[in-house]
């Protein structure tokens, strides 16, 4: 039998600068000071009842349908229970402080910045051989093959195969500029002139562009994108001393 392996804190610190995870973690420690400081200068709180809807949902989401499964859970992680409750606390303080500091900005925002949420549904084959994607591109237009039978073809991911190239709903900000300027200056359904980028020669079909309304899922995107702005902003300010001794 093995000899048993001790595993000290001074072995998890040199594990994670090994692992180059340092400034990874110092962003995230910087960030949660900097939301908690505005929290409370803020007098923001977390009221009991939602501390447990947040608690309930940390558990859900990690199978934890039973006190045993939670202690058990938090012995893996060398969590205490005083630590599950900071990251409950954590989960909703951010959502909060975005609340206060932006409900009244969300519409004002929406309206000026609305072309950076229209969506495209749209359908992707990428090539290599820039003569091949325009033989495949005329093809096409003149009804030899579909841009089905093209993806089905010549798309090497399996999954993204059986979907045809569908890529779902994209917006500007996910696609590089040159794919996205021709994207949603298209009017759907369009199929589009291959385009060259460092990826390769892309192929795309526009099946619809989706005109963004203020939605739920709009409300909360827009908090998120203006709860980050905010944060990297307040980050850039902060001057950080790291004392590891």
């Amino acid at each position: 039998m093995s000899e048993p392996i001790t595993i000290t804190k001074e072995n998890i610190f040199q594990q994670v600068k090994l692992s180059c995870k340092i400034p990874e973690i110092v962003e995230q420690f910087v960030n949660q000071k900097v939301i908690i400081a505005a929290a409370e200068e803020a007098g923001i709180k977390a009221e009991t009842e939602e501390l447990q809807k947040a608690a309930d949902l940390l558990r859900l989401m990690n199978k934890l349908t039973s006190a045993e499964d939670t202690w058990k859970w938090l012995e893996k992680h060398s969590l205490s229970i005083d630590d599950f409750e900071e990251i409950v606390y954590s989960s909703i303080i951010f959502g909060k402080l975005s609340q206060h500091l932006f409900s009244d900005k969300i519409e004002p925002y929406f309206f000026e910045n609305q072309l950076d949420y229209v969506g495209a549904v749209m359908y992707e084959v990428v090539f290599n051989d820039e003569d091949l994607a325009i033989e495949l591109f005329y093809a096409i237009k003149e009804g030899e093959m579909s841009f089905y039978d093209v993806a089905h073809k010549y798309i090497q991911d399996v999954e993204l195969r059986r979907q045809g190239g569908y890529l779902g709903v994209l917006r500007r900000k996910d696609l590089k500029a040159e794919i996205s300027a021709a994207v949603f200056a298209a009017e759907a359904p369009q199929f589009l002139k291959p385009i060259v980028t460092s990826k390769g020669v892309h192929l795309i079909f526009v099946e619809e562009i989706i005109k963004p309304e203020l939605d739920d899922k709009i409300r909360r995107q827009i908090f998120t994108d203006l709860g980050l702005n905010w944060l990297k902003q307040q980050v850039n300010e902060v001057v950080i001393n790291l004392n590891f001794e």
